[in-house]
């Protein structure tokens, strides 16, 4: 039988001459494919209900590439700093950020998706077909196999009247093209600014909100009450043995500005973890070579930054005395320098250096981290 389907399969010169139609002609056969139905979309060119449905798709395929193009001017124009509540105009532009970028993009990949799905329904010819399958025996598809099914792949794309549709490739080149350039522009859209430009001052990768702004200048650590304008600094005697807190830094220079304030508090590489160990587990500490006297008695302030790709390790088991990140599991050892000991994290947590003011007796940072805050980038050399 195999032999007998060989002697009849045509050569490659006949191939050569053979027409669209008769190579469609031939795979059916190939493959032992009957087609049931396999009626034309549109038999009468021309009618209204054809047009209707090409403006239909074009005005799909449209939608998507002006959100496109509202998505990429959103995201570089659009003005994404924050601004406080008190300034009502400019507070109510940056909260629509996020959500107008939500819902261009949104809007240009629904559309998109709804175009390509009528144009499916209206223009693809819906055959009925019933065939027998075979691998050829695991030796792959034979070079008949491969023309004759390029073949109706083509043959569908005619029948489709695509070539004619100047209206729908027109707006489904705009779709993909806007689509296209926000996926580009999505990962290039950080290079915009350069991180290093002000990489001495506290803007910079290298620093955070706790370096001080001058000489002598004394940067206090403050709780956050819920109230973004509301000052409440932090004494020694404010925490219990085995406990933890979140704080942030405050200076003078911050009293009475309220954007500064909830600034502050905003700043993703501001928060910091409080821990006061308990006695006993104080005595166990294994301190980091160079950072001896960054704690003050049993008060120890890591960051809260993770330094795997930057989520909240917000989770402090008093038992253990392990510092947990709830995005992918991280623990860090609040005895042994906040250092990883299961999780994908790599390097323990920052150390802030505190110590406590003698003239008010607030908790203040002797300094700024001495290695920057969070996930590692290129420049990192810890």
């Amino acid at each position: 039988m195999s032999s007998d389907n060989e002697q009849q399969l045509p050569t490659e010169a006949e191939l050569a001459e053979m027409d669209r139609d008769q190579l469609v002609t031939l795979g059916g056969k190939l493959d032992g494919v009957e087609l049931v139905e396999y009626p034309d979309p549109w038999p009468v060119g021309g009618t209204r209900a054809e047009k209707r449905a090409e403006r239909t798709v074009a005005l799909w395929f449209t939608i998507a590439g002006v959100a496109g193009l509202a998505f990429l001017v959103a995201m570089i124009w659009w003005p994404w700093e924050y601004e406080p509540f008190q300034n009502s105009d400019g507070h109510f532009w940056y909260s629509l950020y996020t959500p107008v970028l939500g819902v261009t993009l949104g809007v240009s990949v629904l559309a998109f998706a709804i175009g390509t799905l009528v144009y499916t329904k209206k223009f693809i010819p819906h055959e009925v077909a019933v065939q027998q399958r075979n691998d050829n025996l695991g030796a792959g598809s034979d070079e008949v196999h491969r023309q004759t099914f390029a073949a109706h792949v083509a043959d569908a794309g005619s029948r489709s009247t695509i070539a004619r549709r100047s209206a729908i490739k027109r707006s489904a080149g705009l779709g993909i093209g806007m689509l296209g350039l926000g996926a580009t522009i999505l990962p290039l859209v950080g290079f915009i600014r350069n991180p290093h430009a002000e990489s001495g001052t506290k803007d910079g990768l290298y620093h955070s909100g706790w370096q001080a702004e001058e000489p002598g200048q004394k940067v206090f650590v403050r709780r956050y009450t819920g109230k973004p304008h509301e000052i409440v600094l932090v004494r020694p005697e404010d925490l219990e043995a085995g406990s933890m807190e979140t704080v942030f830094p405050f200076k003078e220079s911050e009293r009475g500005d309220s954007h500064a304030l909830s600034a502050a508090l905003k700043r993703v590489d501001n928060p910091v973890m409080l821990i006061r160990l308990r006695p006993d587990d104080a005595a166990k500490v294994v301190k980091r070579k160079g950072q001896e006297n960054f704690n003050y008695g049993d008060f120890y302030a890591y960051t809260k930054i993770c330094s795997h790709v930057g989520c909240p390790t917000s989770l402090f088991e008093q038992r253990t005395n392990r510092i947990l990140c709830p995005c992918h599991q991280s623990q860090f050892d609040a005895l042994h320098y906040a250092k990883p000991i299961f999780g994908p994290a790599t390097r323990a947590l920052a150390q802030l250096p505190i110590t406590v003011d003698p003239e008010t007796g607030y908790l203040i940072a002797k300094s700024d981290f001495i290695e920057p805050v969070g996930p590692g980038f290129w420049e990192r050399k810890s």
